[in-house]
């Protein structure tokens, strides 16, 4: 059985636990607290150097790292990564534009908001975040208005990349109300079988 350290409010770790139940995979959950420093014990670091959240220990102990890469390795033969060489580049696009141009805005100014409480010294930061958090907002919007899903009209871990933290971008500042095919997308996503909700 699989090991995931993690935290379900974390965006990067809820997306392994949204595929996990999608897939149905058997896991086991280790909650690991990020404000008090539990990703910088030593035992921690042998597991994954750079301390960060989410770890996947595999069955004979390896370790495997950054989200998007476990989300990979978990849906590999899955009907949720494409087996058509064009297409799961269009995975990876998605997923480099979710660490790229939408994580560092909307994962951030959430942080901020929902971890730290808002504080004055980091407001100007948190106000910041917002003009890049909607422009990736709007490049989901455009293609979601032409496709069910992002890359076509299948469900694929390039949505559960960027549906992780897009579904909670209101705890982070970001008012989705006009974004009416991402509100759809999220809906969409929300009945698939399996789901699991981020505060089940």
């Amino acid at each position: 059985m699989y090991k995931v350290y993690g935290d379900i409010q974390s965006g990067n770790c809820y997306k392994i636990k949204l595929l996990m139940s999608l897939l149905e995979i058997e896991h086991e959950w280790l909650h690991v607290g990020i404000l008090k420093g539990e990703t910088h014990s030593d035992e921690f670091k042998k597991m994954n150097p750079n301390a960060r959240i989410p770890v996947l220990v595999l069955n004979d102990g390896r370790t495997l790292t950054e989200s998007n890469a476990i989300l990979n390795f978990l849906a590999e033969g899955s009907e949720l990564l494409p087996a058509d060489r064009l297409l799961r580049a269009q995975v990876l696009q998605w997923q480099f534009f979710e660490q790229y141009s939408h994580e560092p805005y909307i994962a951030t100014a959430r942080y901020i908001n929902k971890y730290l409480g808002l504080p004055d010294e980091r407001r100007a930061e948190f106000d910041a975040k917002q003009d890049g958090g909607h422009k990736a907002l709007a490049v989901m919007e455009q293609q979601l208005s032409k496709t069910d899903y992002l890359v076509g009209d299948t469900l694929t871990i390039a949505d559960i990349s960027l549906y992780a933290y897009t579904h909670v971008a209101h705890e982070g500042g970001f008012d989705l109300g006009s974004y009416a095919s991402i509100g759809k997308w999220i809906e969409r996503i929300e009945q698939h079988s399996n789901y699991f909700a981020m505060n089940s």
